[in-house]
Order: C-alpha cells, then structure tokens, then sequence
C-alpha cells in the first residue's frame, strides 16, 4: 500500500490516496486520454502530485512536469510539445499560462495548500476545480496499463527543451531499476522508509525518488519550501531514515549556528542520498563529520538514470570523486573523435546503463542519435577515470551551469539576451557562488557602450526567462573573444573567475 503523506496539517494515508488514483484515472479515460498520452502538472511540492502521477500510471500515461519558474512562453512550450491533453496546475501559478489558448487542452485548477501559501506568499483565493473533477468519477476498475516514468523535460547544448520519453520497464529490467534504487537511493523494499521531500518534485530526480520512497516506504513528508532548521526539527518529530538532497542543501544545514545544529537528535536518519551537482569535498567531509557515513552520492541524468555511486567511505578516501559505475552500468571516457583515452585523462563521459528502460527524446529521434556512441550516451560532462575507476568531473561540455541543482543553460539565456536591441554580443556562464555552487555571469557587448546598465539586463532578462536563469552579474566589454569560426570562448571569460577556488565547475 502507499505511504502516508503528510503536507502541512494534512496527512493522507495511502489507502485514501489510492482510491484517489483510481478515480483520477477514471476521469483521465473519461477525457480521451490513454496509454502513451501525457498529462501535464504545474503544482509545487503537494499531496496532488501522488494522485496524478498514480493515477495515469493506472492507465500508462505520462506526466510531464513543469518547472514553475517558468514564464508563460517556457511553459506552454512544454505543454504543447509534449502533447499534453490536460494540465493541472496550482492556482497562484496559473497566472503563469497567461490566457491559456492551446487547442485541445484542458486546465483543471488545485487550490493552494495553507502551507505552500505561507511558504510562497500566495494570495490565491483557494478556487479548486481539481477535487469537485477527481470525486466525480468513480475508482478505476479496468485493466492497469504498465506504468511509465514521468516525461522530464531537459535541454542540451542548444538549450533547447526536450521530452526524455521512455518505454515501460519489463519484469526483469524492473528488478535491475529496484536494485539500482535500493543502492543509489537506499530505497529498499521491506525496509522502513520515513523521508521528507526536500527538493521540488519538478524535478527529475526528487520526482522519482518522492514516487519509489511513496510506492514502497511508510512515510513521505512533503517541505514547501527547504528550511535547513525545519528540516531537522522533522528527522526529530518523525524519526525519519532516508533523504534526498543536493548539495546546496548541505551549505546550509552546515551555516546553523553549532547550538542549533546540536539541538536536534538525528539519529533516526540511515540514509541520505545526494546530487544534481558537484559537492565540495570539504562540505561533504563536514556533513559525514556531523551526521556520520550515511551520506552518499549518485551521479547520472534524466537520460541515463543514476549510473554512478559512491559511499562516505570512499568520499573521504577519494575527495572529489562522483563514484564508480553501479552493477548495470558502464563509464567510458571519450575523445573528440571517439576513441578511449588512458587513465587520468580528461575526456568526454560516456554512460551505458542496462538497468533503465532505453529513450528517445520526444518527436527528436535526431538529437537522441547525435548524443550516442556504440550504446552509451553522454550527458555533456568532461571528466576522468582514475586507476581504480572513480569518476572524477572536470567541466562540461555543453556550458552548462548547475546552480542549487538546477540544470540553466547558457545558449537560452544568450539568444535572449541577443534579442534586445542594444545589445550587439552576448556569452553567459557559471561563476562560484558560496552557497549555490556556480551562479549566472553574463558578458555582453553593447551597440552603444552605456546605453544598459546591470538591472536594465537583468530585467530583460526576467520579462522572457524564468528568474533563476537572470543573470546575478553583468560584465560589460568592448568587444567578446570568439575563434574566427564565430565560437565564443568562454572559457578566457571564465577563468578568471575560478582562479584559486580549486574546482572549475
């Protein structure tokens, strides 16, 4: 049976949110929708999200969910590439969708929880469309269709977004994935499992681990919004065992002062599995010293699933490293043109996994070709294997920047940017940020030298993109350095930013 999720002052067992799914898939059939359709969400971390997402695994839908950071062109980009038939979004982030004119969608709108509200300053006036819809059907009785993952929608090197779309797991592959999680996660089945939700489940890996921990543990609780002491105070009151993190997290657990960091008792936590970003080795060295060698790391993507693990053992034998490759799963480092390259040398990261279900990136067979190599694709990353096959990151390949744990890609904010009239030239990248890991710099030429200064660029910014891409420093120059080719180089921008941090990413 489903854990009990607890959102605020509600909690919901797993019997009640059962019946739920079954009468949303009721309504999804009732509406036309069926296997291989999809199901857009726009909703922050909420109890919803489990009856969607159970829901059209019932009937073999995809749910795609949407980043409410979003501005409307972002979002009903998603939406109408997807080819999703229904979105059902929050009500404070309706406004988001603007007037909502696709053809052929619908839009069911979920009050704002009182918890969410005062996390994100909601004024939203509670209208609820969503549950008067969900109780009008009755439980789905039909035959369930093989559950699919979630359409997560990611972008490469052009920035553009795109659908990672996969076919259902069969029996023997299922086992693999339940193993893969068991040991990158710490999601055993049969093992208690309380946990708390951290992170927003927009995203690819919270959004997976929130429906594993919830199909197969006892307790999911869901944090609005993180709060480093909040957090604590929850492992203590619901002697939690697992959670999922990323590393920014961690810089701010760690930025408590020591009298309320020692107040709470955390010695119910078992497991605690983090990434979606490099981690400093001195963050990861002062979370093990403090909450002991349960801190562990993955390391993959939406496309490959998690590929790589490593314990706290082998962090602090092997500072810096992401892991080996789990049983299942294979690591080449390649060159440009393709060819293995020794030991310690940096090269293009190659993953093969046999325990994920193959993708496609929806309507984009072409560019899920262009990322493969004899069977492993790559991510983007430029990194090393050393003598005992530890992963080592050194750059990425595509430019792209991980700030808090969330993938922004230079090339989106670029041809943004280049849309503005007085601007002639525009290179944008990751510079350090002490507690998000790299945060955006952008480097632009002007038509006329003071015509913009930094809040007019990133105001612009934030009219077309979602704010967390907006640039949080603005260099101007005379003229950008780029190859003859036309290829910017961004590195020369960049160097001089990470000189003497000791990590380039």
């Amino acid at each position: 049976m489903t854990a009990t999720v607890i959102s605020g002052a509600t909690a919901l067992t797993g019997q009640t949110i059962d019946i739920r799914a079954a009468k949303v898939a009721t309504g999804l059939a009732a509406m036309g929708i069926g296997a291989g359709d999809a199901v857009a969400i726009l909703l922050r971390n909420d109890t919803v999200f489990f009856e969607i997402s159970m829901g059209a695994a019932l009937i073999g839908a995809y749910v795609v969910p949407i980043n409410w950071h979003f501005r409307r062109e972002e979002a009903l980009y998603v939406i109408s590439d997807s080819g999703s038939k229904l979105v059902i979004a929050h009500e404070d982030l309706v406004p988001i969708l603007g007037d909502f004119d696709l053809p052929g969608v619908a839009l069911l709108v979920c009050p704002v929880p009182p918890e969410v509200a005062s996390a994100y300053s909601s004024t939203a006036s509670g209208r609820d469309q969503w549950s008067v819809w969900r109780d009008s059907h009755e439980p789905w009785n039909g035959e369930p269709q093989a559950p699919l993952f979630g359409m997560i929608y990611t972008s490469g090197t052009t920035g553009k977004p795109k659908g990672v779309r996969r076919q259902p797991a069969d029996p023997e592959m299922a086992q693999r994935m339940a193993q893969l999680m068991a040991t990158a996660l710490g999601l055993t089945p049969g093992a208690t499992i309380r946990t708390a939700m951290t992170g927003p489940i927009y995203h690819a890996a919270p959004n997976t681990y929130a429906l594993v921990a919830a199909r197969i543990g006892e307790l999911v609780i869901l944090q609005p919004r993180f709060d480093a002491e909040e957090l604590l105070a929850m492992i203590e009151l619901h002697r939690l065992t697992h959670l999922h993190m990323v590393p920014t997290m961690f810089v701010r657990l760690l930025k408590l002062p020591e009298a309320t960091r020692n107040k709470y008792d955390l010695s119910s936590l078992r497991f605690v599995a983090h990434g979606a970003a490099p981690c400093p080795p001195d963050v990861k060295r002062a979370m093990i010293e403090w909450w002991g060698p349960i801190i562990n790391e993955y390391y993959g993507g939406s496309e490959t699933g998690g590929a790589v693990f490593h314990t706290s053992e082998e962090a602090l034998r092997k500072p810096g490293t992401v892991g080996r490759a789990m049983p299942g799963c294979a690591i080449r480092i390649l060159d440009d043109e393709g060819h293995d390259v020794a030991v310690g040398t940096p090269g293009h990261v190659f993953i093969r996994s046999t325990s994920f279900p193959d993708f496609t990136y929806h309507g984009r067979d072409t560019d899920r070709h262009a990322i493969e190599r004899d069977g492993y694709v790559t991510i983007g990353d430029i990194g090393y294997l050393d003598g005992d096959g530890y992963l080592f990151l050194c750059d990425r390949a595509n430019d792209m920047i991980i700030s808090g744990g969330v993938n922004i890609y230079p090339a989106e904010i670029e041809a943004t940017l280049l849309n503005h009239p007085d601007i002639a030239d525009a290179a944008v990248f990751g510079i350090p940020d002490e507690e998000f890991g790299e945060a955006v710099c952008a480097a632009v030429q002007l038509v006329t030298p003071g015509a913009l200064d930094q809040a007019a660029v990133t105001a612009f910014v934030r009219q077309h993109l979602a704010a967390l891409k907006s640039p949080k420093k603005v260099e101007f120059h005379d003229r950008l350095p780029r190859e003859d080719s036309g290829k910017i180089l961004r590195r020369k921008l960049k160097e001089p930013h990470w000189e003497g941090t000791g990590r380039i990413i």
